[in-house]
C-alpha cells in the first residue's frame, strides 16, 4: 500500500465568481505543484473548503486531480463529510477512480464519544478494499472531536488498511503516542506547517501542508535537506517556510492562499460564502509582503 510522505500538499478549491468550480484551474494547480516537486496531492480537505462542496462537486474535483496527476505523484482524496453515508460514498468513489488512498476527518460539530468515533472509522475503512490505504485525520480545534491514541489504535487493529494519521494539532506528546501504534509502524503526518522539520526529527513521515499549495519550494527544500542530514540548512529553510506561513495566515482564511496563488500565475478564484474574499487593501498589503519575501528567496 502507498503511504503519504514528504511534502503532501493540501490543495485549495478554485471557485469562479458565480460559485462554480473552475476545473481548468484545478488542473493548472495540480500541474504547478507536480512541477515544483511535491510528493503527494491531497485535495478536498480543510484547505479545500471540503464541507462547502456537494458530494457531486467533490467527486468531480477528485476525478480531475487523479486524471491530471496521471500516476506521477501519489494522490490521496480527503473524503470526510458531515454524514457517514456521504463519507462512505466518497470513500468508495475515491477507490473506484484510481486514487492512491483517502484521508478521513473525525465527525464534526456534534460531539462523538470514543465508541462512536471508533465505529465510524471502522465503517468507513471497511467500505473500501482492504488494500486501499486510509489515513485518519484529527483536527480537534476545528472538528470539535479529538481522536485519542487508544481509539486510533483500536481502529488500526480492526482495519488493516488504516495505516496512518494526519494530526493537525501542535501536541508533540500526542504525536509521539500516535507513532507507537502498530509497534511503530503507523505513518504519522504533521498537519501544522511550521512544525514540519521538528516533526521529521521525531520520526513523522512528512507534512500535509496548505501553505505548500502556494509556496511548495521551501517545504520541498526542507525535506531534501533533512534527507541529506543537512540540519543547519533544513533549519534555515524551515524559517523561510514559517515566514510564508505567517504572511499567509496559515490558512485562517483560504482567500490568502487564493490571492497569493493569483500572484504566482494560478487563478485560484474566490471563496465560497459565508467566507469573504480579501479586500483590495488586504490584497495590496499581501502583495507587498510577499514581494519583500520573494526578493530574498528568489521565488516568483
Amino acid at each position: 500500500m502507498k503511504h503519504l510522505y514528504g511534502v503532501t500538499t493540501a490543495m485549495v478549491t478554485p471557485f469562479r465568481k458565480d460559485g462554480s468550480i473552475d476545473f481548468e484551474s484545478v488542473e493548472k494547480m495540480s500541474e504547478f505543484l507536480i512541477s515544483k516537486g511535491v510528493h503527494c496531492l491531497y485535495p478536498l480537505g480543510t484547505t479545500g473548503e471540503m464541507l462547502r462542496l456537494t458530494v457531486a462537486e467533490r467527486k468531480a474535483v477528485a476525478e480531475t486531480v487523479v486524471r491530471q496527476a496521471a500516476g506521477r505523484v501519489t494522490v490521496f482524496i480527503h473524503v470526510g463529510a458531515m454524514t457517514q453515508n456521504d463519507t462512505v460514498e466518497l470513500a468508495k468513489h475515491a477507490s473506484e477512480i484510481g486514487a492512491d488512498g483517502i484521508g478521513v476527518v473525525t465527525p464534526a460539530f456534534f460531539g462523538a464519544n470514543d465508541a462512536e468515533l471508533e465505529q465510524y472509522f471502522v465503517t468507513v475503512a471497511s467500505s473500501v478494499p482492504d488494500s486501499f490505504p486510509v489515513y485518519l485525520y484529527n483536527i480537534p480545534q476545528c472538528a470539535a472531536n479529538d481522536l485519542k491514541t487508544d481509539v486510533a489504535e483500536k481502529v488500526a487493529a480492526r482495519c488493516a488498511n488504516v495505516i496512518g494519521i494526519k494530526y493537525s494539532y501542535p501536541d508533540f506528546l500526542r504525536t509521539n503516542e500516535y507513532m507507537n501504534i502498530k509497534e511503530g509502524n503507523f505513518s504519522v503526518m504533521q498537519g501544522a506547517d511550521r512544525l514540519f522539520l521538528p516533526a521529521l526529527a521525531m520520526g513523522c513521515k512528512g507534512v500535509i501542508s496548505g501553505v505548500s499549495c502556494v509556496y511548495p519550494e521551501p517545504f520541498v527544500a526542507v525535506y531534501e535537506a533533512f534527507l541529506a542530514s543537512d540540519l543547519d540548512q533544513a533549519r534555515k529553510l524551515q524559517r523561510i517556510a514559517n515566514r510564508y506561513c505567517e504572511t499567509l495566515k496559515s490558512g485562517s482564511n483560504m482567500s490568502y492562499f487564493k490571492e497569493a496563488l493569483k500572484l504566482r500565475g494560478i487563478d485560484a478564484g474566490y471563496m465560497r460564502a459565508p467566507q469573504l474574499d480579501l479586500s483590495g487593501a488586504e490584497v495590496g498589503d499581501l502583495k507587498r509582503r510577499l514581494d519583500e519575501q520573494n526578493a530574498l528567496t528568489g521565488y516568483a
